[in-house]
């Protein structure tokens, strides 16, 4: 099977009314920060970083497949001692333009830089807002489970009563749990909380995220043959990424030294064979399971 790598040099806000409508299977970038990366992209203000956004959002919720899901990394700045709010207001005016706010993960960095600042910590996580057109969408969770750790050989060996059947809230909130489900099993469902260490080696790129970060949403919202776009490239670690885990991708940045670069380290079209999938984490069973 072919795997595409279009790659693009260019404004996005333009390139990508080239794309298709309902195309996409995934989105996921990191567009400059508000008054970040000044030499490299020019910077936006924050008072001006909403107006600046939502022509590119409104595009992507246009090109976006119904089922599909749009990953934003931004996290925003400290001016004068105080944060900005550019963020949030990006949420509220992406909702009014149409999109589902889904969820939102954190990325703590797992070696940031230590420091001291007179009135707060070191910062060492950023956002991945999850934006849909619809609640309903793709998701592979088994593709992102995780072993189920030590707590499992004592919690688990053990049950009570309460263990073997759903156990709702003692505080009325409405969520239970049913200990019982995970006995015999490997692996379990992540949180949404990702521990990564932030890019070391030189990429030649002033804001390089590591490859485990879009290779975790990529496997969690798309399958082998899908389509990722990166409206701001950078270094390209999306794309390369994307073509890894044998999904097609699109690629556009309006840095031409980075666009050189990252077309020097893809081939445009590369052929793969599918090995078989195989499942992990499921318990053995013979009981009937309802469907609700």
């Amino acid at each position: 099977m072919e795997i595409n790598t279009r790659l693009y040099l260019g404004d996005c806000k333009e390139i990508i009314k080239k794309i298709p409508d309902n195309s996409i299977d995934l989105i996921f970038t990191s567009p400059p920060y508000a008054d970040q990366r000044k030499n490299t992209y020019g910077g936006v203000h924050p008072d001006k970083y909403v107006e600046w956004f939502l022509p590119i959002s409104n595009e992507l919720l246009r090109v976006l497949k119904p089922t599909g899901t749009f990953i934003l990394n931004i996290k925003e700045k400290v001016t004068e001692g105080e944060r900005s709010t550019y963020v949030m207001e990006l949420i509220l005016a992406m909702r009014r333009q149409g999109w589902f706010w889904t969820e939102e993960f954190i990325w703590h960095k797992k070696n940031s830089y230590p420091g001291k600042w007179p009135n707060r910590f070191r910062d060492s996580w950023e956002r991945l807002l999850q934006f849909n057109r619809d609640k309903k969408f793709a998701m592979y969770q088994d593709e992102v489970m995780v072993p189920m750790g030590d707590w499992a050989k004592t919690r688990l060996r053990k049950l009570s009563e309460t263990d073997k059947r759903r156990d709702d809230s003692r505080v009325g909130s409405g969520f239970g749990k049913n200990i019982s489900n995970w006995v015999n099993r490997d692996k379990a469902y992540p949180s949404n909380v990702l521990h990564l260490a932030t890019e070391c080696s030189n990429k030649k790129h002033s804001a390089a995220f590591p490859e485990e970060l879009p290779e975790w949403f990529i496997k969690l919202f798309t399958k082998p043959g899908d389509i990722v776009l990166d409206p701001f490239m950078g270094s390209g670690t999306t794309n390369i990424v994307a073509q890894k885990l044998k999904r097609n991708s699109i690629g556009i940045e309006i840095v031409k030294e980075y666009y050189n670069m990252v077309c020097e380290q893809i081939e445009p079209v590369k052929l793969v064979l599918f090995e078989p999938k195989e499942n992990y984490g499921k318990a053995k069973s013979n009981r009937r399971v309802a469907l609700r």
